[in-house]
C-alpha cells in the first residue's frame, strides 16, 4: 500500500510503498476513503506523543469500506461503510464497562499507538466495540472530517460542558475543533464568541453560526472583550487551541460558576500552563477535559446531521492526496489552513 511515513520525529515524510495490513482476531482492515489532517498528527510527528514508536505512519480521522475481517468479528463484513472515533476502547475494562470507552485504560489510538490512516488501508482493532456505520447520505469526506475534531467538540459541547440554550458559549481558536464546536453550540441554541487572530477564520466562525467574534490581536485584553460582549463572561469557554494563553484566557472569561472544557491538546513545553486559580475557588468555576467520544454516543450526532441541525460538510476545506498531505502536516504550525483539510489516498 501507498502510505505516507516517517522514520524520525520533524523529519520531513515520505509516500512510499508499505506491506498491506492484516487484521487481528478481533479486527479488521479498512480501506481508507478519506481521512482528516488534524493537529493531533502535527503533535505527533513533532515527537510530542509518547506512545508513538518509530517507524509511523500518521493519521486518525477515518472513514472507508471493510475489506478484511478477523475471525472474531461478528457485527461486521466486507463492503461495511465504517468510521472510528480515534480513541478505541478494548470493551473489557472497568471504564469501557461504565461506557466511557473514550478513556480505556487499554486503549487504541490508530495514527498513535499504531499506524494510522494516511495510507491506502488501516487495521483497526477491537472492531466490535468502536466501529460505527456511517449513514448512506454522508459522504467519506465529510465523515472523516468528523473522526477527531467534530465528534470531540460534540462530546465536548454536548456531554462536557452541558451546554443549553441562551447560554454564552466563548470558543478560543477557530480552526477545524472551534469551528466545529461553534457549529454545534449554536445548533444548541446558545450564543457563540468566536475568538482567533485570522479575519478568514472569523469570517467562516460567523458564517457558522457565530454571534459575535474577537480578534485577540486587535484587542487590548480578550477575556475583557467576552466579558463586554456577553454581559459578564461566558456559562461556557472552550479551548478549542491547546496554547497556554488561549487556555488561561478561557478560564479567566467565565462568569461565576462557568465551565471551561479544554479540549485542545496541551504537550510537549505547554504541557502544564498557568491557570488562574484564585478565579477557579472564588468563584467556583468547573474545568473539564474532553478526549475524544465513544462509539455508541454517535447516534445523538446522526440524528442532530440528519435532520439538517448540524451541517459538517461546511466545515470541509479543501482535498489533498498524500503528497500534499504531507506538505499540510508539516506546515501545520503556521495556522494558513481555513477548514478541515482532507486527504483522499487514492488519488
Amino acid at each position: 500500500m501507498r502510505a505516507m511515513y516517517y522514520e524520525a520525529f520533524g523529519q520531513t515524510p515520505v509516500i512510499t510503498d508499505l506491506p498491506d495490513p492484516t487484521p487481528d482476531d478481533g479486527g479488521v482492515v479498512v480501506k481508507v476513503m478519506a481521512t482528516g489532517l488534524c493537529r493531533s498528527d502535527w503533535h505527533g510527528w513533532m515527537g510530542h506523543d509518547p506512545d508513538i514508536a518509530l517507524p509511523h505512519v500518521p493519521g486518525h480521522e477515518l472513514a472507508g469500506v471493510v475489506v478484511a475481517t478477523g475471525r472474531n468479528v461478528t457485527r461486521w463484513k466486507e463492503g461495511d461503510r465504517v468510521t472510528v472515533p480515534f480513541v478505541c476502547g478494548c470493551g473489557g475494562c472497568p471504564q469501557c464497562d461504565s461506557g466511557n470507552h473514550q478513556v480505556c485504560d487499554h486503549q487504541f489510538q490508530p495514527g498513535f499507538t499504531h499506524w494510522g490512516s494516511f495510507a491506502e488501508y488501516v487495521a483497526i482493532r477491537y472492531a466490535d466495540v468502536n466501529l460505527v456505520r456511517l449513514p448512506e447520505s454522508l459522504d467519506y469526506a465529510t465523515a472523516a472530517s468528523l473522526g477527531c475534531r467534530f465528534v470531540t467538540s460534540f462530546r465536548a459541547v454536548v456531554d462536557q460542558a452541558r451546554t443549553s440554550a441562551g447560554q454564552w458559549v466563548a470558543v478560543h481558536g477557530c480552526g477545524g475543533v472551534g469551528l466545529s464546536a461553534i457549529m454545534i453550540a449554536n445548533a444548541l441554541g446558545a450564543n457563540v464568541i468566536g475568538i482567533d487572530i485570522g479575519e478568514d477564520k472569523l469570517k467562516l466562525a460567523r458564517e457558522l453560526g457565530a454571534v459575535a467574534v474577537v480578534n485577540s490581536t486587535k484587542v487590548e485584553d480578550t477575556v475583557e472583550a467576552v466579558k463586554n460582549i456577553s454581559g459578564g463572561g461566558a456559562h461556557v469557554s472552550i479551548d478549542a487551541l491547546g496554547n497556554p494563553a488561549t487556555c488561561f484566557n478561557s478560564v479567566a472569561n467565565l462568569r461565576k460558576r462557568g465551565r471551561h472544557v479544554q479540549v485542545g491538546l496541551m504537550l510537549g513545553e505547554q504541557a502544564t500552563p498557568q491557570i488562574p486559580m484564585s478565579s477557579v475557588i472564588a468563584n467556583e468555576l468547573e474545568i473539564y477535559g474532553s478526549h475524544g467520544i465513544q462509539a455508541h454516543r454517535y447516534d445523538a450526532m446522526w440524528s442532530m446531521i440528519e435532520h439538517g441541525r448540524l451541517d459538517p460538510r461546511k466545515l470541509v476545506g479543501k482535498t489533498v492526496n498524500l503528497e500534499q498531505g504531507a506538505a499540510a502536516l508539516t506546515d501545520m504550525d503556521n495556522f494558513t489552513a481555513t477548514g478541515i483539510t482532507v486527504i483522499d489516498p487514492n488519488i
